[in-house]
């Protein structure tokens, strides 16, 4: 699956204002166009930061799915107001399964349960990882496929492996990688993931 990591930087004090939109209007729309909502987040230590996952079986598929999603209905009532609580939403990394994301149902997200992200960026295309803590719910890594939907933008020239665990991540970073990014994430009341 290819999966877009996205981090919206929002307004200040806005955040559980597009949370209450996200999970009421931009859920089912988009999965009823094919793509998987597979989790919305607080970030816990940036309260202006909003996380989440979007899924795609292939390239193709993801860009007549945004391009079904963003010419339709549904955001042409409803993206305006999402639009009002960002300062930035750019800040996007396309990635692909290794270890793929666990999906839960919904009705049984834990807005008490905390996730962590753990990125590692590399100078240079990177190995699979050899082995797995026992917490790890998914790995991910850059897909290095063109953005075939410029209307939203990845960030290009990554070279980025991505941990979601239970727990901090116990794996010390091998020594090609230059830069790491942790984050602590709490799922919303909508979250697959959590």
């Amino acid at each position: 699956m290819i999966v877009e990591l996205r981090r919206y930087t929002l307004r200040e004090g806005r955040r559980d204002e597009l949370i209450d939109l996200f999970d009421r209007e931009f859920v089912e729309t988009q999965e009823e166009l094919g793509m998987a909502v597979l989790g919305q987040f607080r970030d816990l230590d940036r309260p202006d930061q909003f996380v989440w996952l979007r899924g795609f079986p292939d390239m193709r598929s993801r860009r007549a799915g945004l391009a079904a999603f963003y010419t339709g209905p549904v955001w042409a009532r409803h993206g305006p107001a999402a639009n009002a609580t960002m300062l930035d939403s750019d800040d996007v990394l396309l990635l692909r399964e290794i270890v793929a994301l666990p999906v839960f149902d919904r009705a049984d997200a834990d807005p008490a349960s905390i996730l962590h992200a753990t990125i590692w960026y590399w100078a240079d295309p990177f190995p699979d990882p050899a082995g797995y803590p026992p917490d790890t719910l998914a790995v991910l890594r850059t897909e290095y496929a063109t953005n075939d939907f410029p209307a939203l933008p990845v960030r290009e020239g990554e070279h980025a492996l991505l941990w979601l665990t239970r727990s901090p991540l116990q794996l010390d970073a091998p020594e090609k990688v230059t830069r790491t990014e942790h984050f602590r994430l709490s799922p919303t009341r909508r979250s697959s993931l959590y």
